[in-house]
C-alpha cells in the first residue's frame, strides 16, 4: 500500500462562513486553524497549503471565559528603546480593530514559517456582519452547534 500525497492538482477549495456572535475565543482558533491547515480533510499533506478560505464575520461579538477581556494583555514593540506598548483585549476590541483578536488567536494557532503565512492569507475577519465575499457562495459552519461549549452567554 502506498501513502498518498496530494499534489496541486488534488487540492480543492472550498469557502466557509462562520458567525462568531456569543462563541468563545480559543474554540472558534481552533476549529478555523484546523479548517485552515486543511487538517479536517482526508487528503491532508503536511507540506502543502490543503485548507479552505474562511471568513468569520461579527469578531466583536466574540467572547472569553474568565476575567481574559480584562486581563489578556496584548504586548507589541516599537523597536525604539523602552518600546514596548501594550493593550488588554478589552480595549482591542472597544478600539478601531477589533478583528485583531481573532486574527491573532488564529495565527498564533498555525504553523510560524511560509507556508503558515501563505495559509493565514485564505482568512478574512469582519467586524460586523456583512462581508464582500457573497459571490464565492461559502457554506455556513455553525460552530455553536458542534459542543455546547463553543458557546457563552454574556
Amino acid at each position: 500500500m502506498k501513502t498518498f500525497t496530494a499534489t496541486p492538482a488534488d487540492i480543492e477549495k472550498k469557502w466557509i462562513l462562520i458567525d462568531a456572535e456569543g462563541v468563545v475565543l480559543g474554540r472558534l482558533a481552533t476549529i478555523v486553524a484546523n479548517i485552515l491547515r486543511g487538517k479536517n480533510k482526508p487528503t491532508f499533506t503536511p507540506h502543502m497549503d490543503m485548507g479552505d478560505n474562511v471568513i468569520i464575520i461579527n469578531a466583536d461579538k466574540i467572547q472569553m471565559t474568565g476575567k481574559k477581556r480584562d486581563e489578556k494583555v496584548y504586548y507589541w514593540h516599537t523597536g525604539h528603546p523602552g518600546g514596548i506598548k501594550q493593550r488588554t483585549a478589552r480595549q482591542v476590541l472597544e478600539g478601531k480593530f477589533p478583528e485583531r483578536v481573532v486574527t491573532k488567536a488564529v495565527e498564533r494557532m498555525i504553523t510560524r514559517h511560509s507556508l503558515g503565512r501563505q495559509q493565514m492569507t485564505n482568512l478574512r475577519v469582519y467586524a460586523g456582519a456583512e462581508h464582500p465575499h457573497e459571490a464565492q457562495q461559502p457554506t455556513v459552519l455553525d460552530v455553536k452547534v458542534l459542543n455546547p461549549k463553543n458557546t457563552r452567554s454574556a
